[in-house]
């Protein structure tokens, strides 16, 4: 009986070059994985740029739209018009728009804050030797800010100073224009006559102010909230007066002689409805608004706008803000509106300046109305370009583009195309989203 061997069963494997092609194919579906997955994360980073500097920039405008909206306002009626008589000592109605100053000196510009011109400086009105109008380049003033210098007067000898132009972290950002408004704050005042503070008239004059007797209704503040040296304002829908006191943070105010603090004594205003009694360096606020250098991290900076009020501590409101300028809707004289720059608007000559405020009661108007038309603006255009701030380094040259009204530039070009490069001359990331926003916004209590 003879027996076979069994069979032996050969085993194959991939062949080394089989193996080359599979890793091979491999790494070719793994690269478009990836490609595709870089090419949806590039999409992502760039609409969430998108995102971010679009709510930069709607938040921006919405915040200078409300108080671009105030400015100029004073208390309860900004109307204008023919004057009225309302009897000796009395106010004349419709004499709002430029209250009566009584107090003398510099204490008018000591009250105030961001002011950037002193009486007499180069072509500005002399220092008032009467009674005179609030005049209007202190109620508004702009700044229009180059890469070197800004129009028409240098921002920063303001009191406290505004920052100067740089690319270090707390510089104000360069090629960022600046805007200062003012109005009067009706909330932190005192009511005079129906059950609250009142007024008594002198006692060698019964149609002159002798004293302001403070009784704060609820609500009210206490008399303890009239700053020391501040000036007071009474005023209500129809005239105002700013004079200096005596008594500030006691029940009892007292203006001061005339001929002394102020040039005459303001009027007792008997008979009159709905007066109060404002703390002035206070209550009529100065705001401004400008860009300034912030440090975000990682070595990178951007611009943020700030928010500062009556000189004091500055609020930062939003970042990724690289630009912001001004242009200012202005009626002249004529009755027509024309957009002009701040140093247009600053240096109008007397012909072009609407009708003046009517002379207060044994004063004078001023010859010298430099900077008349900043009561005239009736609009401002607002244009800023806000940034993504988180660099993408695949960004092309045509999508880093933009434009910039304030540049002159209406087709969007990249930022080395620009007169201010972000990069070089601000210190900012060049490989950035930046887009621009424009508004034009209302001045609610226009009228010049």
């Amino acid at each position: 009986m003879s027996h076979r061997a069994p069979r032996i069963h050969r085993q194959r494997g991939l062949t080394l070059i089989e193996l080359m092609v599979a890793m091979v194919l491999g790494l070719l579906v793994l690269a478009g994985v990836i490609t595709v997955f870089m090419s949806i994360s590039a999409s992502n980073k760039a609409q969430t740029q998108m995102a971010m500097l679009q709510e930069s920039g709607r938040f921006a405008i919405y915040q200078l739209s409300e108080d671009i909206g105030m400015a100029n306002a004073l208390y309860c009626s900004s109307s204008g018009g023919s004057p009225k008589s309302t009897g000796a000592g009395n106010p004349k109605l419709d004499e709002l728009r430029a209250p009566t100053v009584f107090a003398r000196g510099s204490a008018l510009q000591a009250a105030l804050s961001d002011v950037t011109t002193a009486w007499g400086a180069g072509a500005y009105p002399a220092e008032p030797t009467q009674t005179y109008a609030l005049p209007e380049f202190f109620f508004m003033r702009g700044y229009d800010c180059g890469s070197t210098a800004c129009e028409p007067v240098d921002p920063t000898s303001s009191v406290p100073a505004i920052p100067a132009q740089g690319k270090n972290v707390g510089d104000r950002v360069v090629g960022s224009s600046i805007l200062t408004l003012r109005y009067v704050d009706p909330s932190n005042s005192w009511s005079i006559g129906e059950g609250g503070s009142s007024l008594t008239a002198s006692a060698s004059n019964p149609t002159a102010l002798g004293t302001i007797n403070l009784s704060p209704k609820s609500g009210e503040p206490p008399v303890s909230d009239f700053g020391a040296g501040h000036l007071a304002m009474l005023a209500d829908c129809s005239a105002a007066q700013v004079f200096s006191v005596a008594g500030q943070g006691s029940p009892t105010l007292t203006p001061l002689p005339a001929g002394s603090g102020n040039f005459d004594t303001p009027g007792v205003w008997t008979g009159l409805a709905g007066v109060r009694l404002f703390d002035f360096d206070r209550s009529f606020q100065t705001v401004t608004y400008f860009l300034q250098v912030v440090d975000i991290g990682d070595g990178r900076k951007t611009g943020a706008l700030f928010r500062r009020v009556n000189g004091g501590d500055k609020q930062e409101l939003v970042r990724g803000i690289e630009r912001l300028g001004f242009r200012y809707g202005v009626m002249n004289s004529s009755g027509n509106t024309r957009f002009m720059t701040a140093k247009e608007v600053d240096e109008a000559s007397t012909t072009e300046c609407p009708a003046a405020a009517p002379a207060p009661e044994g004063g004078a108007a001023s010859a010298n109305r430099r900077g008349c038309l900043w009561r005239a603006v009736r609009s401002i255009e607002v244009a800023l370009v806000a940034s993504g701030m988180r660099p993408l380094a695949s960004l092309s040259d045509s999508e880093m583009a933009y434009t910039s009204t304030l540049d002159d530039i209406t087709t969007p070009v990249p930022p080395a195309n620009h007169q201010i490069k972000p990069d070089v001359d601000q210190g900012f990331e060049k490989k950035l989203l930046r887009r621009e926003f424009t508004a034009l916004l209302a001045i609610r209590n226009f009228n010049p």
